[in-house]
């Protein structure tokens, strides 16, 4: 104890190398030889032996001069220095005089634009808002249902599966009297057993016919085609082929209600299911009375074309094939099955009241099978309630006359 009683406060001593008594001169070895001959052996502490054994050693620490900087002035610094002058092809393309000082690189000189001797395109001014009463109307969309009148699903059904048994008949060659006889108006009209009521021929190609009330769905058909697919098509004689007749109706409906008849004026392929109205099958078109809709292979609601028909109205549907204007696009088939320029013309009382081309978009969606000249093609009048007409094949007996 009389040992650490002595060293008490006196620690400095010993790693400094100096007294706290006023002694600076006094250096740690005297000190620690004293210690020892008071207290010698293993009694002294292991951190005042540690502090006694790593005291550094005064003076400047040895082999600290091995990476000191080396003497002398640094490198010249110029030596990487770039190579006077100007860049190289700096002045290659030198500016004129007057744009040479402070205006080293300006744009070249040409002259203004109302002095250029060059065209510029005419100005159209993109703010203006076209007037749209100049542009055609917009087309008319296909719909689900008609407003007035549809028919039973199941027969729809009843009909779907009928044509896929029956497909189209190939066209044949007609006689020279078959053909002759059409193109002067010498057509039959055939009744079909869901039609009920009254059908007379009372004049070459004239036909009266009248429906009774309740009647069903019925489709009339000629007994010959308008349009023979082997000696009319356009594609094979390179003239224009026309198709047309008229029906006159002298009573629509009951005298409470006209919607309750009317008639649908087309044209089909055969066979076609004669318990529903043309337009509404494959190979068939026509103009319905009820809605004035057109339908082309239409099951549906049918697309808006017309106001629907009244009672005294002369109702007249044509086709007209011709060769197209153009030739075909490249890619499709210009033998097997070329592509004519087929429109389809309405009529109202001798005069022109709407067509369509049957190749625009709508027709396409729904498909123009055996429309587009190479089937026969026979006319249509569907009929359906009680209705009262006289149908037209000749053309004596058109109000419309073709130009």
């Amino acid at each position: 104890m009389h040992f650490f009683q002595n060293l008490k406060g006196n620690h400095s001593n010993f790693v400094e190398g100096s007294s706290t008594q006023g002694n600076p001169g006094t250096t740690a070895p005297h000190h620690v030889d004293q210690a020892r001959e008071h207290h010698s052996g293993p009694s002294i502490s292991q951190p005042y032996r540690s502090a006694l054994t790593y005291a550094p050693s005064p003076g400047t620490p040895s082999g600290r001069t091995e990476h000191a900087q080396p003497p002398g002035l640094p490198p010249d610094r110029n030596e990487h220095a770039p190579p006077s002058g100007p860049p190289p092809q700096r002045n290659q393309y030198p500016l004129p005089q007057e744009h040479s000082i402070g205006h080293e690189y300006a744009p070249p000189i040409r002259p203004p634009l109302s002095q250029s001797t060059e065209e510029l395109p005419p100005y159209h001014d993109w703010t203006v808002i076209p007037d749209t009463a100049l542009l055609p109307p917009p087309p008319s969309f296909s719909h689900e249902t008609s407003p007035s009148n549809n028919a039973d699903l199941v027969e729809a059904d009843r009909a779907h599966e009928w044509c896929r048994r029956y497909p189209l008949m190939m066209p044949h060659p007609p006689t020279p009297a078959q053909h002759n006889g059409v193109n002067i108006g010498d057509v039959w009209l055939m009744k079909p057993r869901e039609f009920r009521g009254e059908l007379l021929m009372t004049q070459t190609g004239l036909w009266k016919g009248s429906a009774r009330t309740g009647g069903r769905d019925s489709c009339l058909i000629t007994a010959a085609p308008l349009y023979f697919a082997f000696v009319d098509n356009p594609a094979h004689t390179s003239v224009s082929k026309t198709i047309y007749f008229e029906v006159k109706l002298r009573s629509l409906g009951s005298q409470h209600r006209s919607t309750e008849g009317s008639v649908a004026v087309g044209f089909c392929g055969m066979p076609y299911p004669t318990w529903r109205l043309p337009g509404w099958e494959r190979a068939s078109l026509a103009v319905h009375g009820d809605d004035g809709r057109r339908y082309v292979n239409d099951t549906y609601g049918g697309i808006d074309f017309t106001s629907p028909f009244q009672v005294g109205d002369t109702i007249g549907l044509g086709m007209k094939f011709a060769v197209p204007e153009k030739p075909p696009a490249y890619g499709t088939s210009s033998t097997s099955n070329p592509i004519l320029n087929i429109e389809v013309f309405f009529t109202r009382n001798g005069n022109l009241d709407g067509c369509w081309n049957l190749h625009e978009e709508l027709d396409s969606l729904r498909g123009i099978e055996g429309l587009d000249g190479p089937f026969d093609l026979y006319g249509a009048l569907g009929t359906f309630g009680s209705v009262e007409f006289d149908c037209a094949f000749r053309r004596a007996d058109w109000l419309w006359q073709p130009r």
